[in-house]
């Protein structure tokens, strides 16, 4: 279950490379430090099933994929590790490092038992104020994509089909839904 107490406030990006690598998700938010388990192999599984999903339609539209715990800092107090996140490479150079896939195009989240209510406030308000065009977070258990764009504050909840558009001159990636989720939970 992620934590959070007294003693886990103001903390920095240094603190936090400093910790153990113990197969935990550390992520800290205006100081605040999160402490999450592995995730469980169908909150895995729906990353990577995602994740092959948006990655040809990505790279055809000039735009990297990564999925699993890539580390997105937005300022000293504030890193954390989105299950997907998309940006764009400058033209003619490969992002090298994490401080370079600056700006996001789109961010995911699964949730998961400890983090379903970070992933709905602290990390949504989080995406929407740094103008994250697209946050999505997948909810297993309902079977659903819920969308936000940054001046939303009610998500669109998606479960029939999901559109991708992030360049417009191009057609968008429609992603089927339900069998979005049959592959996820190998129905």
């Amino acid at each position: 279950m992620a934590t959070r107490s007294a003693l886990q406030l103001d903390w920095t990006v240094e603190r936090l490379h400093a910790l153990p690598n113990d197969g935990k998700r550390y992520e800290i938010i205006d100081g605040i430090l999160y402490v999450t388990p592995a995730p469980r192999y169908v909150h895995q599984r729906a990353v990577m099933v995602l994740y092959a999903l948006l990655q040809p339609y990505a790279t055809m539209v000039e735009l990297d994929v990564m999925p699993l715990l890539g580390d997105v800092r937005y300022s000293e107090r504030t890193l954390v590790q989105p299950d997907i996140f998309v940006f764009r490479n400058a033209p003619g150079a490969r992002v090298r490092d994490w401080p370079g896939i600056h700006p996001l195009h789109l961010v995911v989240e699964v949730l998961s038992r400890s983090t379903r209510t970070r992933d709905r406030t602290v990390k949504r308000a989080l995406y929407q104020a740094e103008g994250i065009p697209e946050y999505w977070i997948v909810d297993i258990r309902n079977r659903a994509f819920e969308w936000w764009r940054p001046a939303q504050s009610h998500s669109d909840v998606r479960t029939r089909q999901l559109l991708w558009q992030p360049v417009p001159e191009r057609a968008p990636l429609v992603i089927d839904v339900p069998a979005y989720f049959r592959d996820v939970l190998d129905e």
